[in-house]
């Protein structure tokens, strides 16, 4: 998966660069033609942002992309669906494991994949638990692995988040400090001649923010979906596990339930005892 998201994350990028140079080298040159007249939204809101706009611009449709494609990845029916879930819990349930490593591994599931990684670890040689302190190791080393791969493009969308702003805030010092130039090359606040960098301090800024917007919350959501369904397939092993426990132990778990409350049984003969002493000491008519 993180070659894939490599080869898609590449071209996107590659893409994006070259589509935000040609615009730009485009409305320059319409720019130069129309002898500044009116603007249009694009130049209004992109291109008067000066050259930090191409990173930030190529940030936001990344942004963008890699919240696509987490959704896309990470969903109920590539992680722990239901009628696989059904299917093994049943051969558990029948105590056959070998069944349910076979159908596991025609899963690319990731449930699929963990029980073909943990149900071997079973020891049958221990029907009191099938060695189950085995098995959760050898989930949890399955969990820590792939949660690397799945994690991977979540944590770029976070570091797309952070980059936003920060790129944004140097566009920002950048226009500052070319206004300041000017007032000190011409000695007063002719606004026409600072409208140039007003407008990149101000769109870098905003687009920065627009980015990180996007990102962030997205990061978060997307975070805590992949951490609900990873859940969802250890508890699913966990209850195949248990259930096979539960049914080769099942007759001596009836054995050690009483079938009464000797503690009840003990009042209620105490209580007739008494009953009939008092009816045996009663005077008789």
């Amino acid at each position: 998966m993180k070659a894939m998201f490599a080869r898609f994350g590449v071209r996107a990028l590659s893409f994006g660069a070259v589509a935000m140079v040609s615009m730009s080298n485009l409305f320059a040159q319409e720019a130069a033609k129309t002898g500044g007249g009116d603007k249009t939204m694009l130049d209004k809101w992109i291109i008067d942002g000066g050259w930090t706009m191409i990173p930030l611009v190529i940030l936001l449709a990344f942004a963008i992309f890699l919240a696509v494609y987490c959704l896309m990845s990470i969903n109920k029916n590539k992680f722990c669906p239901d009628d696989l879930r059904g299917q093994l819990i049943a051969l558990m349930g029948e105590c056959r494991v070998r069944s349910a490593i076979e159908l596991a591994t025609t899963s690319p599931t990731y449930l699929g994949r963990l029980v073909a990684y943990a149900l071997p670890n079973i020891d049958a040689t221990r029907p009191e638990d099938l060695g189950k302190d085995s098995i959760e190791d050898a989930i949890a080393d399955f969990a820590n692995n792939e949660r690397a791969n799945i994690m991977f493009p979540v944590d770029i969308l976070a570091l797309v988040g952070s980059l936003g702003p920060s790129i944004g805030l140097f566009g920002t010092i950048q226009g500052m400090v070319g206004a300041f130039g000017v007032l000190a090359s011409s000695g007063q606040a002719d606004p026409s001649q600072l409208a140039g960098d007003i407008s990149v301090a101000l769109l870098t800024t905003f687009w920065g923010l627009i980015v990180s917007i996007i990102s962030i919350p997205a990061f978060f959501f997307i975070k805590k979906h992949a951490q609900k369904l990873e859940s969802e397939a250890v508890n699913a092993v966990s209850e195949m596990v248990n259930t096979s426990i539960n049914v080769i132990n099942a007759e001596a778990q009836l054995a050690r339930i009483p079938e009464g409350l000797g503690a009840e049984e003990g009042y209620e003969e105490g209580y007739a005892t008494e009953q009939d002493q008092e009816w045996e000491s009663a005077p008789q008519a």
